[in-house]
């Protein structure tokens, strides 16, 4: 791979040039090498072009403003029917027209569920090549990083997208329903590349492995490798600019061709067909957003008085009391005695202390000094 080192600075010429022979190279044992290295080396390239046109001026985003309990965002391509969804899940009054970039800003609503109150936003519509900053892409990708749920819209004439949504997602650096690859690398003075892997790598030879590290700038450091991992994920945690994020698909405008819908949603694994215009099937989606977002309701009580089950505190799958503790005053944890959890517990109003997970609709009751 040393070869490729020029003194040229068209990295995306030379990002381009290694993609094509990326393409024309079948995947099999003897090739596994040389892909990991052509694939770190096109990282690398990608990485110092966007340093490049980074340094080079000054590009206006789009800004989102966080609220409430949880931000889902939306993406699709044009006219996929995202405002209309938007407009039946929340409180937004977003504009909907049938041509393409009726959307040309973020549009945030507050969808109420559960007691929780989720901010939901819309992006404009990607292109092919929003990745690479085709239709503003890279500014609506950029946006959607800060969400922590991605709802990917498709219509139900056109499932093609969603391979082209997800290619963009992905070159985007977002990782959609994956967890964070599980390696440390540590930097070190000296002594070169020492990695260990501490379970049987099939996908990825420790050789390739150390060679792709070098080829993505580490000289020196000591590397555990506790997953079997691929290529792309050994350069996503070097890269370390790689966002998680749980994602969900729907299959919209399903009132069209209820049948093909039923269909596209079995190929694509899809998590619900809807029909934004009719409304058809909105509360199942509100349900998957919830879940996908891992939130609990956790129901508060004062000694001697019934609990508030009206308005639950909302938290996030393994919050524990010092988590309902923070959330209602960031001084409670100090003064926390003990709390008093009915629910999720042995036996109603057990006691525990700071450190007990909470779960779904909990009932607690804190005890402070």
């Amino acid at each position: 791979m040393r070869g490729y080192e020029t003194k040229k600075t068209d990295y995306g010429g030379r990002v381009e040039e290694l993609e094509k022979e990326l393409a024309k190279t079948k995947y099999n044992k003897k090739t596994q090498h040389h892909i990991g290295l052509v694939k770190a080396k096109i990282a690398e390239l990608k990485e110092k072009s966007e340093k490049k046109a980074k340094g080079s001026g000054v590009t206006s985003g789009y800004a989102i403003k966080k609220s409430g309990d949880a931000t889902v965002a939306f993406l699709g391509f044009p006219s996929v029917g995202k405002s209309t969804l938007l407009n039946a899940l929340t409180n937004a009054k977003s504009k909907i027209g049938s041509y393409d970039f009726t959307t040309l800003d973020v549009v945030p609503g507050l969808m109420k569920y559960q007691g929780a109150n989720i901010q939901v936003y819309d992006v404009p519509g990607i292109v092919e090549g929003a990745a690479s900053g085709s239709g503003r892409g890279k500014e609506v990708l950029a946006a959607i990083r800060a969400a922590e749920l991605i709802v990917i819209v498709l219509d139900v004439q056109k499932p093609h997208q969603y391979d082209r949504i997800t290619k963009e997602v992905y070159d985007a650096g977002i990782r959609l329903n994956e967890l964070p690859p599980d390696v440390k690398i540590v930097k070190t003075s000296k002594g070169g590349i020492d990695a260990t892997p501490t379970c049987k790598l099939t996908k990825l030879p420790l050789a390739t492995a150390k060679e792709m590290l070098q080829e993505l700038g580490l000289s020196n450091a000591q590397v555990v490798i506790r997953q079997n991992i691929t290529d792309d994920q050994l350069i996503d945690v070097v890269k370390g600019n790689r966002v998680y994020i749980p994602g969900v698909t729907v299959v919209n405008k399903a009132d069209l061709n209820e049948k093909k819908a039923i269909a596209v949603k079995k190929k694509l694994k899809a998590d619900v067909c809807i029909s934004a215009k009719n409304n058809e099937h909105i509360d199942e989606l509100k349900e998957i957003i919830f879940t996908k977002l891992g939130l609990v309701r956790i129901y508060m009580k004062e000694m001697g008085k019934e609990a508030d089950m009206k308005e639950p505190l909302i938290l996030r799958k393994g919050a524990t009391i010092k988590s309902v503790c923070d959330k209602i005053h960031r001084s409670f944890a100090n003064k926390l005695k003990y709390a008093k959890v009915w629910g999720s517990s042995k036996f109603p109003g057990q006691t525990y202390g700071i450190d007990k997970e909470v779960k779904d609709k909990d009932t607690v009751e804190l005890h402070l000094q």
